[in-house]
């Protein structure tokens, strides 16, 4: 099926009316600049009420997400990289941040689209490994509970940045200058892998699972290119993030808030890899679904 050029010329139209590369170029050194001041901002904040040596300690602790209120207060640090997109696109591109989303009835209709879809593909795949899995009990239900509110926030905050920068942003202003897919829609799916570069947590696993992440970037690529919207994406990646985050973790980082432990390491290589296949599978069958609820309407 090809592209609709009405949903994807709607899109990217913003982004072409100053698509100089230069001017990409500024913008993502804008962004990075306010999403590392943004980080820098939280550190100052932080040694200005205790010692450094106390503050070095809670750094780590959120970085890892090993704790409720660490878990949360790392996902409310994207707050910096949703600005930072913000920025790139009103001040050097001049154009409404809210072009970044696409049309809002769209994005708010295709995001309950995308979560639907993902948690009924996903739901048999975690009631099975539920009972064949020998799993191990993280948190509290009732700390669970009382934590959720601001953890969906924050998965909010940290799927919905991540999806203005290479989704929005990336996708956008490099549609607008280039015509080939290879550099719109595979080069923002390759870094989006990449900045989940985590040799210490994933091990001989590292690169099978940046293949994987990389992959699901290029499956909201073009489900955002088709839907002239970041709903779908955003709804798809927050749903991966609520069950990832939330519900089973294999316990070497951002475990904090999760329901149960997988009985395996993600630096288990031989073990993960038939699971990543099947992760692969799904993705598939969830993708496909999205696009053919595009194609009816």
């Amino acid at each position: 099926m090809l592209l609709s050029p009405l949903a994807f010329d709607r899109f990217v139209a913003p982004a072409r009316l100053r698509p100089q590369l230069w001017r990409l170029l500024l913008g993502v050194f804008v962004l990075l600049a306010v999403y590392f001041g943004w980080m820098a901002l939280i550190g100052l904040a932080l040694w200005a009420v205790a010692d450094s040596a106390a503050v070095d300690r809670l750094l780590d602790t959120v970085g890892a997400g090993s704790s409720p209120l660490a878990l949360i207060g790392l996902l409310f640090t994207f707050v910096g990289m949703a600005l930072g997109a913000f920025a790139a696109a009103r001040l050097v591109h001049l154009r409404p941040v809210a072009s970044l989303f696409g049309p809002r009835d769209l994005v708010i209709r295709d995001f309950a689209t995308g979560l639907g879809v993902f948690v009924i593909v996903g739901l048999p795949g975690m009631v099975w490994s539920f009972f064949m899995l020998d799993i191990t009990p993280g948190v509290s239900l009732s700390l669970w509970l009382a934590f959720l509110p601001l953890a969906l926030i924050g998965l909010l905050i940290q799927t919905g940045a991540e999806e203005l920068v290479f989704r929005g942003y990336l996708q956008q202003q490099l549609a607008a200058r280039f015509a080939s897919r290879w550099a719109w829609m595979v080069l923002p799916s390759v870094v989006f892998g990449l900045v989940h570069y985590g040799p210490d947590e994933l091990g001989s696993s590292l690169w099978p699972i940046l293949l994987v992440t990389g992959f699901f970037g290029l499956l909201l690529a073009d489900l955002t290119a088709r839907s002239g919207a970041l709903g779908m994406a955003w709804g798809l990646h927050f749903a991966n993030n609520f069950f990832a985050i939330m519900i089973f973790t294999t316990g070497e980082s951002l475990d904090g808030l999760a329901l149960f432990r997988l009985p395996f390491s993600a630096s288990d290589t031989e073990v993960i890899l038939p699971y990543l296949g099947l992760d692969v599978l799904g993705l598939i069958l969830v993708w496909s679904i999205c696009r053919w609820h595009l194609r009816a309407r």
